[in-house]
């Protein structure tokens, strides 16, 4: 749709009563432009409360459960009080809004009381009462925009976005996503209607309910921007953008002005926590840009992702993550090839849907590595053992090897390409802090370099390397000729 945008709120910027109030007068502001389409997520730490529910139902703890649900629907509660407090007809809204909470929380404990019975958890059941968190923010945001006079409705994804049965980590369905789109939301934004849609939810053609990985709402909104042609794509958090470093490891971070596509989903794949890793890839075709912004000060211009831009030379910005495992495989004789070997693990790892972030081998030995996430390790375990389970019983496999003790650290930027110089220069800012590389990965497009080190180092490796890329707010104060002489000494 012509002129349509598309603004997405984060976990905090829903977070309160007053957070939801800033929302709404950010979306009551823009209403007045242009039309709009609004994707929520669960206030924070909701999520996580749902699943610790789930989790206590399957062992059978109900007194736990009881008290998880009423603190969920305290807290609700408590926002609907606090946000129609202050509004004209405030108890026919406040009203509207307590009936929707409860109804939900009702049918959390359903769900919950199953598992309860059940002794397990179904992953169908655990995506649908995770999806309440979202759909009890949808339905708060909902009733305060009527309250203030912006018409609006709440929607569930689960009706608009199609897609697989891959419960827990879905993937959309473009077409039929499109096609329902079409049917049900540009008639409410032809009449001026706010649609305020649940985020991280979809569902199968069947209707079975399906989530779409943590942090999904951002993919929520990608997935709806690509489907309704908007114009724009607003993600509001609570930074100022993109920046150069994690500002709780880095004090001297800029925001970033620009990034492309391809430095934004690098960026968010190797632990920045800015955007879900698959964010943007439902609107590279349509070339729709994404603006990321700072629902606590929503003045800040913030941070905008495009498809192509005249990029500056070297690094852009350098992040971590820290909750990760090296798996390490080895094979004991020359009986196991290694290919076959390297071949079958990462079968064995696709079919378990683990997400391998790095992977290196070398070229002799036929013995490689490959990192993960730390949540995944007993999934990842469990497959590859199945799945070499010969080898490893008959001694032509040596035992995997497992190292949590390791962080990943990546510097990302499209203007690194054909930088000479620039590895080597990442790689001796490190050791001067006496840190040692386990593992170095770096593709053929050279728009990131990945290095695995020490836990106990990660902190120190990020400081090191952005001061030496020169990636904080005083080289973005400096003219780009004063950072080649700085990192080139002699180029002038």
């Amino acid at each position: 749709m012509k002129s349509l945008l598309v603004m997405k709120f984060g976990g905090t910027s829903m977070g309160s009563a007053d957070r939801i109030r800033a929302a709404a007068a950010i979306i009551a502001k823009e209403q007045k432009k242009r039309a709009l389409i609004i994707v929520v997520s669960a206030m924070s730490e909701i999520t996580d409360l749902l699943f610790e529910t789930l989790r206590r139902a399957e062992v059978g703890d109900r007194a736990a459960v009881d008290s998880s649900l009423h603190n969920l629907l305290t807290r609700h509660r408590e926002a609907s009080d606090d946000l129609f407090r202050r509004t004209e007809s405030a108890s026919k809204f406040r009203d509207a809004a307590y009936q929707a909470v409860e109804a939900l929380v009702c049918e959390c404990h359903r769900i919950a009381n199953g598992i309860l019975m059940l002794g397990e958890r179904p992953p169908r059941s655990v995506d649908e009462a995770l999806a309440i968190g979202e759909r009890l923010s949808s339905a708060l945001l909902a009733h305060y925009l009527d309250s203030i006079g912006v018409d609006s409705c709440a929607v569930n994804g689960s009706d608009l976005i199609v897609t697989d049965a891959v419960f827990g980590n879905a993937s959309p369905q473009m077409e039929p996503t499109r096609k329902r789109c079409l049917e049900r939301l540009v008639p409410l934004v032809a009449k001026g209607t706010v649609p305020v849609i649940t985020g991280f939810n979809g569902a199968t053609v069947d209707g079975y309910l399906t989530t779409l990985g943590r942090g999904g709402s951002d993919f929520s909104a990608s997935i709806l921007a690509a489907a309704m042609d908007a114009e724009e794509l607003w993600i509001w958090t609570d930074v100022d953008g993109i920046m150069t470093a994690d500002p709780r490891l880095v004090d001297d971070v800029a925001v970033l002005d620009q990034v492309s596509y391809a430095e934004a989903a690098e960026l968010a794949y190797n632990g920045a926590k800015i955007l879900h890793p698959r964010t943007l890839a439902p609107l590279v075709q349509k070339h729709i840009p994404v603006w990321s912004k700072n629902s606590f000060a929503p003045e800040k211009p913030g941070t905008k992702i495009v498809s192509h831009f005249d990029e500056p030379r070297g690094a852009r910005a350098v992040t971590s993550m820290s909750n990760i495992a090296l798996i390490s495989m080895e094979p004991a004789n020359a009986v196991l090839g290694g290919t076959r070997l390297m071949a079958r693990a990462l079968d064995a790892l696709a079919l378990a849907n683990v997400e391998i972030l790095v992977f290196t081998s070398s070229s002799y030995r036929q013995t490689f590595c490959l990192l993960i996430r730390k949540h995944d390790v007993p999934t990842a375990l469990e497959a590859l053992e199945a799945n070499l389970s010969l080898e490893l019983a008959h001694g032509y496999l040596k035992p995997i090897d497992v190292d949590e003790n390791v962080g990943l650290l990546a510097v990302v930027g499209e203007g690194m390409r054909g930088t000479p110089g620039l590895a080597g220069r990442v790689f001796t800012a490190i050791s001067r802090e006496n840190i040692n590389i386990i593992a170095i990965a770096q593709g053929s497009s050279e728009l990131t370099i990945g290095i695995v080190v020490r836990r106990d180092g990660l902190e120190r490796a990020v400081r090191a390397v952005h001061a030496e890329c020169q990636l904080g707010k005083t080289a973005h104060r400096m003219e780009p000729e004063e950072i080649t002489a700085h990192q080139h000494p002699g180029a002038r």
